[in-house]
């Protein structure tokens, strides 16, 4: 056996350079490169290695450890999972940076590589500078963190031990049901030791991802519950992208006249105009889902989790409706009673619609005509709702209508947090799949510029990418803008400022309180509390002072024009828009359960109490 003398570091990133994937055939390059930020945890070891180690790989420099995981994790989203970024940081501070958005990519199923430096092996010296001692285990660093958040961890305590720790890294990565964040902690001594590896581990190796086949009992299974169908609904969610299944969903759904609602990660499944789309689901979905929903007598859930934005808190159905979970995961599949399907979601499909076509499954056309209506009914709402004005402001929904026109058919709209998840889960018009880029699973305020750049990397050069993001989003993570300048990345970054986290203000009001600690203002000495004037913050300016180009758009004609300006631009654009508080859309047929409290000195509380109880009874069990 050939051996070569590699330090850990240098033997991770061969072996990473030599990772592939391959899908139906289609061979793809798995391991683009790695973000990182340097500290004496890793600059040493990985940081030599990346340097003068001969790879290919490309490394690109973060300014956040957490903002440098969101964008792999928005480039392996938009990627579909068939590429990805490995992420490197130092010990202590800069690790634990990564936990967060360690967190946003398993809870979304999406592969991301953490590497972490970690203390001496040796443990000597010790305490090493950033080191948290644990006195009473000193087996324990703060790299132990990330346990609970990767669907994978591992301590490379031994040069020799990288050999299985890499092998079982890409196991988890490349498949679709376990993938998410993958830790491999590194000792910032072990980094560095040298070790005689085989050859053969720096040989090419191509993943095959096999598309999980529908059993026969499945198909026949499903098959009886279908039959009897007179009002069925597609519940299409993210494993639909990630499954290469748009195509197959929308034959599906046209040769049997299912409507077809979508959960945030499965928009743009549909163009927005098809005519079995009916829009968003669920909590922050459209009114024609909603009411298709409760009417349904068979839900067909496709890749998605299930999630309680989605089900509306397991109320978004009528109580005897048959679900049929279409999953390559079987722990998503079974939710809510539903028929365990599992199997990859274009297979599943393409099974179904075979066995569905021989025994004639179609809906009525006066079903079919009952959903043209609801739909034609939604869009008038939606161009009333991009129209909406009102004096001396602007409206959140007309600003996101403006962008949405703005948007070519190849461009790619990226949010996470905020009211603004609501709109454009209801209101944005998708042109064509893989174009909604909405990181919901977490939620991860923060995510969407990081996110942004991972995107855009991405995608075609000539896409454009526009991040919609709130003013309190934006303050709690925006430093990747910088990384975009370094990187010669544009994207437009659309920032809605109204005045703080509005969103919950109003999830505040609906529950009795009258907004309390939410909005960007100063504290009034006579209240003691933030109810004073808002804070004058100039995000046009602090943008242009990172070297960004920025306009302020103060009503919707100024935004369109700084919209075409930004197109032309060859660098990160900022757009600040200012929206008045209150101008988001509104809940449509549906219901989200929260903790009220029981017991309140307000009235109005103790109501809203009483009113979530008498919710709670009448949604499914399970």
């Amino acid at each position: 056996m050939n051996t070569i003398r590699l330090t850990v570091s240098q033997a991770l990133m061969r072996f990473l350079d030599q990772q592939y994937v391959s899908m139906d055939g289609v061979e793809y390059k798995f391991v683009h490169g790695v973000f990182g930020i340097f500290g004496h945890g890793n600059v040493t070891g990985i940081g030599e290695a990346l340097e003068f180690g001969g790879t290919s790989l490309i490394f690109r420099r973060g300014t956040s450890e957490q903002g440098l995981v969101h964008a792999a994790t928005a480039f392996a989203k938009q990627k579909n999972r068939l590429g990805i970024y490995a992420c490197t940081s130092s010990i202590g501070p800069g690790a634990l940076n990564m936990v967060t958005a360690a967190a946003t990519a398993t809870v979304n199923r999406i592969p991301v590589l953490l590497l972490p430096g970690d203390i001496f092996a040796t443990r000597q010296p010790d305490p090493v500078l950033q080191q948290v001692e644990v006195p009473w285990d000193h087996t324990i660093s703060v790299n132990d963190a990330f346990k609970p958040v990767s669907r994978y961890w591992d301590r490379i305590s031994r040069p020799e031990q990288l050999m299985s720790a890499c092998l079982n890294a890409m196991r988890v990565l490349t498949d679709p049901v376990e993938t998410g964040a993958v830790t491999l902690s590194l000792p910032q001594d072990v980094q560095s030791e040298a070790f005689d590896y085989p050859e053969s581990l720096f040989n090419k190796r191509v993943h095959v991802i096999d598309r999980t086949p529908l059993s026969e009992r499945s198909v026949q299974e499903a098959l009886l519950h279908l039959k009897q169908a007179r009002k069925p609904l597609i519940l299409a969610g993210g494993g639909v992208h990630f499954s290469l299944a748009t195509e197959v969903l929308q034959q599906f759904a046209e040769k049997f006249g299912i409507p077809v609602a979508e959960t945030q990660g499965g928009k743009s499944a549909l163009p927005w105009d098809h005519p079995m789309n009916v829009g968003g689901m669920g909590v922050t979905g459209s009114k024609a889902a909603n009411i298709l929903a409760r009417e349904a007598d068979l839900i067909l859930a496709v890749g998605t989790r299930l999630n309680d934005f989605m089900t509306a808190s397991k109320r978004a159905f009528n109580p005897d409706v048959q679900i049929l979970g279409l999953n390559v995961a079987s722990f998503d599949a079974q939710k809510m009673e539903g028929v365990c399907l599992r199997a990859d979601a274009s297979a599943g499909l393409k099974a179904l619609e075979i066995a569905m076509e021989k025994e004639g499954i179609r809906t009525s056309d006066s079903y079919q005509q009952h959903v043209r209506q609801l739909m034609s009914e939604w869009n008038e709402e939606v161009d009333r709702l991009y129209a909406a004005q009102i004096p001396n402001g602007n409206t959140q929904t007309a600003a996101v209508g403006c962008v949405n026109r703005a948007a070519g058919t190849k461009d790619i709209v990226v949010c996470a947090a905020g009211s603004l998840p609501a709109d454009l889960h209801r209101l944005w018009r998708s042109q064509g799949p893989k174009t909604y880029h909405m990181e919901y699973g977490f939620s991860c305020m923060g995510y969407e510029v990081a996110g942004g750049l991972g995107a855009k990397l991405a995608v075609d050069p000539d896409a454009e990418v526009y991040v919609l993001v709130g003013d309190g989003s934006f303050l709690m993570l925006n430093s990747e803008l910088v990384t975009s300048l370094q990187e010669g990345i544009k994207m437009t970054i659309v920032l809605f400022d109204n005045h703080g986290f509005q969103c919950i203000k109003n999830l505040q009001m609906v529950h009795g309180s009258a907004g309390f600690g939410n909005e960007l203002r100063y504290r009034e000495e006579s209240t003691n509390r933030l109810t004073g004037n808002y804070l004058p913050i100039d995000y046009t300016a602090y943008a242009k002072s990172l070297g960004a180009k920025a306009y302020f758009a103060s009503d919707i004609e100024s935004l369109e024009n700084a919209l075409a300006t930004a197109k032309k631009e060859t660098v990160t654009t900022l757009i600040e828009v200012k929206v008045e508080p209150g101008t988001m859309t509104e809940w449509y047929e549906t219901w989200w359960r929260c903790g009220v409290p029981e017991v309140s000195q307000n009235p109005k509380v103790e109501a809203a109490s009483q009113q979530m109880r008498e919710g709670v009874a009448k949604a499914r069990p399970y």
